[in-house]
């Protein structure tokens, strides 16, 4: 089973993450501070069928940037572990979803060389409390961290489509990208790192 715990503790932030990428059926447990947040992490769980158990605490009195990166930081860290060699994995992922007006384009790879490409342009500053500027911060953070090339690419008037849009393509590239479709190692390499 692909599955990993860890925790991050800080003096921003207090973390607490656990996931799992093998059940028949995702669930997910998200806590946080910033109900926007939560809302895309339980998305991006049902969309990556990873079911995730979340519980996070943080500064976000002074403001939400560590609390989200450091989320991001997390799951990279989790995902990377429960991957092991990455052997069997599909390893490559992508997805086009649209949401209304907005159509966010995910490409992905775990290649072990961690990159992100994030093209959109977001029309307001926050949705609640959560800063749209966070969105690439959160994806930087996560992609970074899983050993993950990151390509996203959004078009749309409605903020809130645009991120929904890419957390749910994200997830379903990911669902895609570490499905096991063989028993070897998918890299001419002989190694991903």
């Amino acid at each position: 089973m692909r599955e990993t715990q860890l925790q991050r503790n800080t003096k921003e932030t207090q973390i607490d993450l656990s996931i799992s990428l093998d059940e028949d059926q995702a669930t997910s447990y998200v806590s946080t501070p910033i109900g926007f947040f939560n809302h895309m992490l339980e998305l991006f769980s049902f969309h990556s069928n990873i079911s995730i158990d979340l519980e996070a605490q943080g500064d976000v009195d002074v403001d939400d940037h560590h609390l989200i990166e450091d989320t991001g930081i997390l799951l990279g860290q989790a995902l990377k572990k429960a991957l092991g060699d990455k052997r069997g994995i599909a390893r490559y992922g992508n997805c086009r979803l649209p949401m209304d007006e907005a159509l966010a384009q995910v490409d992905l790879d775990f290649s072990g060389r961690p990159y992100l490409v994030f093209e959109c342009e977001f029309h307001r500053e926050s949705i609640g409390v959560f800063s749209t500027e966070m969105v690439e911060e959160f994806l930087r953070a996560f992609a970074f961290n899983a050993g993950m090339t990151l390509h996203i690419h959004v078009y749309g008037k409605n903020d809130h489509h645009q991120i929904e849009a890419i957390f749910k393509g994200l997830g379903r590239a990911i669902k895609q990208a570490v499905a096991i479709e063989s028993d070897r190692l998918p890299s001419t390499k002989g190694v991903l790192e």
